[in-house]
């Protein structure tokens, strides 16, 4: 299977602080990746080393590529939408559109087009005049009408209400994705995009605390809503997260057979947002 990013003990430090801290990662072809870390984990200053936009340590390589010494190479295979759409206010949808279609050589018009003709933007509007969904549904018009194998999406809804989000997400899904194309995204919104995920990434304090498929994390991760008469038992599994709610006491399991699971309690998957809050309280 083709790698679309590979890194290999990738570091980015701004003076004494590590943002990214010797990070290994190796993601495929054809997946939806969610990259998920609290505020200040290093997130952006990953994405800003895979888009050429910062110096890095280690080895990374994007679609075969180093994106710092091959910057416009990467850029022509890759489409990117920032946590805050920048667009010139002053431009013409339909300006916009054309200016693309000139200077960018993998865009698709006819596409873009066709994408904002089930959106409520009117070609003669000005940016300046259109609301921030609105922005944001032109720049995922804009994206995805270029021929890109990878599509980062750095926080794209942050701001919008769950309308706009939901209709986001459903576009994004239906009109671009395909098994030759790769999107990696950051977002706060864990349980908005679990159920398209493919592949899910943890990161803390610049590392790496779970890589794995969606597959992988069902059949590793589980959560118990444990009898009382088993609490002892069950501590002795040790989970590695434990909570109550509505007077029920629930523990995450890691590696813990589901045979062994069903004898204190009642098992059911983990929710991402749950193996999340676990992940970074350990």
């Amino acid at each position: 299977m083709t790698s679309i990013i590979t890194a290999k003990g990738l570091s980015k430090r701004y003076g004494e602080f590590m943002a990214v801290d010797n990070i290994d990662l190796d993601i495929p072809e054809g997946r939806i990746v969610g990259l998920i870390g609290p505020n200040g984990a290093g997130k952006t200053s990953l994405l800003r080393c895979m888009l050429g936009l910062s110096t890095f340590d280690g080895n990374l390589r994007v679609l075969g590529k180093n994106p710092l010494h091959d910057r416009v190479a990467v850029s022509t295979d890759v489409a990117y939408i920032a946590d805050t759409a920048v667009l010139p206010g002053w431009i013409r949808v339909d300006q916009l559109l054309e200016y693309m279609d000139v200077m960018h050589p993998k865009f698709n018009l006819l596409r873009a087009q066709s994408f904002l003709e089930e959106t409520d933007i009117s070609a003669n509007r000005k940016v300046k005049q259109l609301s921030k969904g609105m922005i944001t549904q032109l720049h995922l018009a804009l994206a995805i009408s270029v021929d890109a194998k990878l599509l980062i999406l750095d926080e794209p809804t942050l701001g919008l209400d769950i309308l706009y989000r939901k209709k986001f997400y459903h576009q994004l899904s239906n009109d671009y994705f395909d098994a030759t194309r790769t999107i990696l995204i950051t977002t706060h919104q864990v349980e908005e995009v679990e159920n398209m995920l493919t592949d899910l990434i943890f990161i803390k304090r610049g590392r790496v605390v779970l890589d794995a498929t969606m597959e992988q994390v069902q059949h590793t991760f589980s959560e118990v809503e444990v009898n009382a008469e088993n609490i002892v038992q069950a501590r002795e599994l040790r989970p590695i997260s434990e909570r109550m709610v509505l007077g029920a006491s629930l523990m995450l399991f890691e590696d813990v057979s589901t045979e062994q699971l069903k004898t204190i309690g009642k098992v059911r998957a983990s929710s991402i947002t749950d193996l999340f809050i676990a992940k970074m309280s350990d």
